[in-house]
């Protein structure tokens, strides 16, 4: 067989979960060219645009697409659609056969694809359109090789598996839950998963296709959060009962969980089956790789929480429009704003924008916090994120960053920093903080949708008096107090 040693390699997904995570370990790679295909390139940082090639654009763009093949002889794919609406079947077959026919044509060597361990005939919709994703990569291995990995739950800081563990280990000493928790599936380490990725890269095997299941020693999610509870060092109960029906334990996630409802829904269906690996072809073709084990990995993810290093989080990317962000940084369409101006008393403008970028999460909004935490229940119970949804760290944001129910996005350092709203409202809202003239502004803007957009607007100015009235200027109090402790 050729020589399938790579030289240059396309990552697409690289702004989600386990593309942030490969494109830093791929960067380490010096005999690696490597080339990202991003639908928004200010998802990137400034210091990995340096090193790599960038192609903005996505799979149904076939102009981008066959720009992002051209000359390439491993192609990652890292895509999906499980955040888009109820077309998402026809999206991901759509999506992996106009990659399959753009890396044939461009004559690329090796196609790499992450989905997940289950069976056809018992997989969830999600699940199956995964499996058929696989399918269809692989169908033409006469034309292309493909390497297709199959994990089930994947655990680690940021994960959405792991965050839904963590949080109702965290906040529930006992727990009633629905049957499908003693559900068997093998659960993984981010890390390891990456290392698989990472590997296959460069493996040489004479097969035209390999699938490979990946996974730990089987664990059901019951023993997943008693043995999370016993890292953590906390005694939980769990009481499985037949009567919580999917769509209820959905509820019972949100309520917990910085998860949404379509999330969570996705999520349980999923979980109802078991997950199992099914073949040996990850020792046989990667011998040096031993996974850890569920405790090891649980408790990393935890001193990454602690220690403020998590490097991706589940809502870093998805198929959402308003997750995806491009063309959201622009506030001229907005006709209602709401502007707040404190001087910044002599402060640099520096210290002032990181005060500002260290609101939300943990750090909540300084002033009538209550009402923070009302708005974000009511945007929960309506099936949107909520403000449990947190923030990857305490004190850095990147565009594409989830801040409770805002996104980043856009960041001018030291002088703009620019949220979207996620939260369910008849319109579309920002709130923006820009430091102009040694003066910081606070606008929140609105464009209402129709009437209802309009009443909703005047119908929380009262309370905009109350949140926003002091937030600008308790940001500028915060970088004095933080100035002077230095």
């Amino acid at each position: 067989m050729p020589d399938t040693r790579p030289h240059k390699i396309l990552l697409t997904g690289a702004t989600g979960y386990i593309g942030r995570r490969l494109k830093d370990r791929l960067l380490k790679r010096k005999e690696i060219s490597l080339r990202l295909l991003v639908r928004n390139k200010n998802k990137v940082r400034p210091d990995v645009l340096e090193k790599v090639d960038v192609i903005e654009g996505d799979t149904f763009n076939q102009e981008a697409l066959e720009d992002a093949v051209r000359d390439i002889d491993v192609a990652y794919y890292l895509i999906h659609s499980m955040g888009s609406g109820g077309d998402f079947e026809n999206l991901d077959r759509t999506s992996a056969e106009n990659f399959r026919s753009a890396c044939i044509k461009a004559g690329v060597k090796r196609i790499i694809y992450l989905g997940g361990l289950g069976i056809k005939n018992t997989a969830s919709k999600h699940l199956l359109s995964r499996i058929e994703t696989g399918e269809i990569l692989s169908s033409q291995p006469d034309a292309i090789q493909t390497f297709w990995f199959r994990a089930g739950v994947i655990i680690g800081s940021g994960s959405a598996s792991f965050e839904i563990i963590y949080n109702l280990v965290h906040k529930l000493p006992a727990m009633v839950t629905p049957t499908w928790v003693r559900t068997k599936t093998q659960p993984i380490g981010v890390e390891d998963v990456v290392n698989y990725l990472e590997q296959a890269a460069t493996l040489s095997a004479d097969q035209p296709n390999l699938t490979i299941d990946i996974g730990t020693s089987p664990m059901s999610f019951q023993e997943m959060m008693l043995a999370a509870a016993k890292v953590m060092g906390l005694r939980r109960f769990l009481f499985p009962v037949p009567v919580l029906s999917p769509k209820l334990s959905s509820y019972w996630l949100i309520f917990f969980t910085p998860i949404p409802y379509k999330m969570a829904g996705a999520l349980v269906e999923g979980l109802k089956s078991e997950t199992l690996v099914l073949n040996n072809n990850a020792e046989l073709y990667f011998p040096d790789i031993r996974p850890r084990n569920y405790e090891e990995v649980v408790a990393e993810a935890i001193r990454e929480i602690e220690k403020d290093q998590v490097l991706s989080r589940w809502c870093d990317s998805s198929a959402n429009a308003s997750c995806d962000i491009k063309y959201q940084d622009d506030t001229r369409s907005a006709i209602l704003r709401d502007i707040r101006k404190v001087p910044l008393n002599g402060l640099e403008p520096q210290q002032v924008f990181q005060s500002a970028c260290t609101i939300g999460g943990k750090t909540g909004w300084y002033t009538y916090n209550i009402l923070w935490q009302i708005r974000g229940f009511i945007d929960k119970m309506v099936g949107g994120y909520g403000l449990n949804r947190g923030r990857r760290t305490l004190h850095n944001l990147r565009v594409g960053d989830s801040l409770d129910f805002w996104k980043v996005v856009d960041i001018k350092e030291n002088r703009r920093l620019l949220l979207l709203a996620q939260m369910k409202v008849p319109g579309k809202a920002w709130l923006e903080f820009d430091i102009q003239d040694n003066v910081l502004i606070q606008t929140a803007h609105f464009f209402p949708r129709g009437i209802l957009g309009r009443l909703y607007w005047y119908s929380v100015v009262p309370l905009h008096n109350l949140v926003f009235s002091n937030l600008a200027k308790k940001i500028v109090e915060h970088a004095q107090d933080t100035h002077t402790e230095k």
